[in-house]
């Protein structure tokens, strides 16, 4: 399979990482996800806008290490603004390898809400947004445009298949 970068993109709760990781595993390509760096950053009393930009670009430093070895890279972020996703479309130029987005959703708002509030009551973590705060992520979310897969995790059909089809 060509080297590829593959980002996901979407808000909290929809399936962002586990879609993330098991194409990682499918492709034998490093999965990495901004949300472990975003708390390392807090851990260091480092929070707000800046911070979360320092971890895209921390991210995007490790993708650059890993495409430069030859090796395809999946990103797992929420990427909410067209500034975010145009950092992936500047590394994949600058690596000269294909930008892969995939555009992840919950069409189930019910059981997006109970992805949310199962996440906070499974670990209290100051990060971990509320069902609140995820629908004001929701409003302030730019719509993603161009090419890019589109996946409703709410659909009873696994999507690893189309994903993979969709990257070869």
């Amino acid at each position: 399979m060509t080297q590829l970068l593959v980002v996901f993109a979407g808000l909290p709760g929809v399936g962002k990482s586990t879609l993330a990781g098991r194409v990682g595993t499918a492709l034998g390509a490093p999965v990495l996800a901004v949300d472990p760096v975003e708390r390392a950053l807090a851990r260091q009393g480092l929070v707000g806008v800046g911070p979360g930009l320092a971890a895209y670009e921390a991210v995007a430093g490790l993708a650059e290490v890993q495409l430069a070895l030859g090796l395809s890279v999946v990103v797992d972020a929420v990427n909410p603004v067209a500034g975010a996703r145009g950092l992936w479309r500047d590394l994949a130029d600058r690596a000269g390898v294909p930008l892969r987005l995939v555009e992840v959703h919950c069409g189930d708002e019910a059981e997006h809400r109970r992805r949310v509030e199962a996440r906070g009551a499974a670990a209290p973590d100051p990060l971990t947004l509320t069902w609140e705060q995820t629908l004001v992520r929701r409003a302030e979310y730019e719509p993603l445009i161009g090419a890019r897969l589109v996946v409703d995790t709410a659909v009873a059909v696994d999507p690893l298949p189309a994903l993979l089809g969709y990257l070869s």
